[in-house]
């Protein structure tokens, strides 16, 4: 609209004579641009808001074009690595996020229960509380009348196994991330291979066939890397937080034992 004004304008002063006429041929062109510049202006952020779109739909097609590239029969098996990987790691996350707890406000409720309501009143708290900790403790007062020792034993035994179910998953992710890289180095060596019998059956170089099958191959290692990588950024938050637990729980185990004898002696 703008723009329409502008040439209005310019017709009503090309009317007024040859005096105004060349007096507007010095100004037409001023004007013009300036208009011009105003609706640019004006339509510059719905553009941008259209490129931003454009591009993020353009880097989800990017990445399924590079995936097809790169041949499904090689990027398939990387894409269930990375997928199961995932898989099991969320639901260790999930496990270890459950199984963590508060060993001092656990501690407390175990000795002011073994305190007033004696051995069983300790076990139900254990019974009733989730993760291993507390089933640490629970297998500890199974043993009480067989011992302290017997029930130190106990709690370390039982402690191993507890930790081991903490682990469980671990060694199926350490493989994903071993297994992806290795996949992506295969699909690149026979992308390789395959390039090179191009160029032997042509009988000379091409740029072209050679470039084509370097891609393919360069893609598979790429895709088995980034999956490689995120794997290991989750495997190294799982390991961390089954380490702060372990020693939670041998904290919390030691804590008991002192707490037991201290009862023992009471009685």
């Amino acid at each position: 609209m703008k723009k329409l004004f502008a040439y209005f304008a310019v017709i009503g002063m090309l009317s007024l004579g040859s005096t105004a006429v060349m007096a507007q041929d010095e100004a037409a062109p001023a004007a013009e641009p300036q208009a011009t510049e105003e609706v640019v202006a004006a339509e510059q952020p719905a553009a941008d808001v259209a490129e931003a779109e454009e591009e993020e739909v353009g880097i989800h097609k990017e990445l399924k074009i590079k995936f097809v590239e790169g041949g499904v029969g090689w990027m398939l098996p990387v894409l269930l690595c990375i997928i199961i990987g995932l898989a099991i790691a969320i639901e260790r996350i999930i496990y270890l996020s459950m199984a963590d707890t508060n060993t001092k406000k656990l501690l407390s409720k175990v000795e002011d229960a073994l305190n007033n309501g004696g051995v069983e009143a300790a076990k139900e708290v254990c019974r009733n509380t989730r993760g291993p900790v507390a089933s640490i403790f629970y297998q500890g007062f199974e043993r009480y009348d067989e011992g302290v020792d017997v029930m130190e034993k106990s709690v370390v035994s039982y402690g191993s196994v507890q930790m081991g179910q903490l682990e469980s998953g671990l060694t199926w992710i350490s493989l994903f991330i071993a297994l992806a890289p290795m996949l992506g180095f295969m699909g690149t060596v026979v992308g390789m291979i395959q390039a090179f019998d191009q160029i032997q059956a042509m009988g000379d170089i091409s740029p072209t066939a050679v470039a084509g099958g370097i891609k393919v191959a360069l893609l598979t290692t790429v895709f088995g890397l980034i999956a490689a990588v995120i794997l290991q950024i989750f495997y190294n938050y799982l390991v961390n937080k089954i380490d702060g637990i372990v020693n939670k729980m041998e904290d919390a185990s030691i804590s008991l034992m002192d707490i037991i004898v201290k009862y023992k002696a009471k009685h």
